[in-house]
């Protein structure tokens, strides 16, 4: 199921289904999902119904500053409470999208190599950080 060069579609929807199924089982209000490639383009993204309008920009959000910086929006997060300027540059230069927020880890091969990243938004930080997690370890890839 793993793709040598990157993240292939059936790759991302199985992240997909699993991390909606954990977070139906853990009870989370409804959630977006975004699953990007390592140059941040979506290769897919669900958002359930009854999820606020502003969930996949969220979502997208914290999986694209993941995947741009090559680590979790977790480490983003506590990066950016000592270099705020930094941050905030880093946003407006990116048009938004860039959201340092708990809730998105990088998809990485065995080799360690990022091929993805994956977001969600529609539950605390740990919430949507646990199903990004699920997702990727359904696909025997590792999230950081």
């Amino acid at each position: 199921m793993s793709d040598s060069m990157g993240l292939n579609l059936e790759q991302a929807n199985r992240i997909l289904t699993v991390a909606l199924a954990a977070a139906r089982t853990a009870a989370m209000q409804p959630v977006a999902v975004v699953v990007l490639d390592a140059a941040g383009h979506p290769v897919a993204l669900q958002r359930e119904d009854g999820a606020s309008m502003l969930r996949v920009d969220i979502a997208l959000g914290k999986a694209w500053a993941a995947a741009g910086m090559g680590v979790s929006s977790r480490v983003l997060h506590g990066r950016a409470q000592g270099n705020p300027a930094f941050f905030n540059a880093l946003s407006a230069n990116n048009n938004g999208r860039f959201i340092p927020q708990t809730g998105a880890v990088v998809i990485k091969r065995a080799d360690g190599v990022v091929i993805g990243a994956v977001g969600a938004s529609g539950g605390s930080g740990d919430e949507d950080e646990a199903i990004c997690i699920a997702g990727v370890a359904a696909i025997g890839l590792s999230a950081a």
